[in-house]
């Protein structure tokens, strides 16, 4: 079993990733799986004081983001329908991440 350390840099965060495969093939197909980029700052306000959130909606659906702890903007993590544990940030038809603003519930 071969075994390969990621680190990926999620504001003044970093994540350390441990893949492993029985071969060197495998391995890398592993660390492929986790294909988004280091994420240096929101792209809404900028800063980098950024975590990894995870939430379930309805009891069903499992979402994992990038969350801005200064504004709350949120970048979500997709997933590939062929391979739904290979993931990437989703961006916008421009090629930019998609990060959203905080929607305030109406009272």
């Amino acid at each position: 079993m071969l075994q390969m350390m990621i680190s990926k840099r999620i504001g003044r965060r970093q994540f350390h990733f441990t893949v492993q495969g029985n071969n060197f093939h495998e391995t890398v197909a592993e660390y492929d799986r986790l294909s988004f980029p280091d994420v240096p700052n929101c792209g809404l306000c900028g800063s980098d004081n950024l975590d990894l959130t995870s939430r379930v909606a309805m009891d069903k659906f499992k979402y994992t983001s990038v969350r801005c702890m200064d504004c709350r903007a949120d970048l979500t993590f997709g997933k590939t329908q062929k391979d739904d544990q290979t993931v990437f940030l989703r961006r916008r038809e421009g090629g930019e991440l998609d990060w959203k603003a905080l929607e305030k519930a109406d009272r």
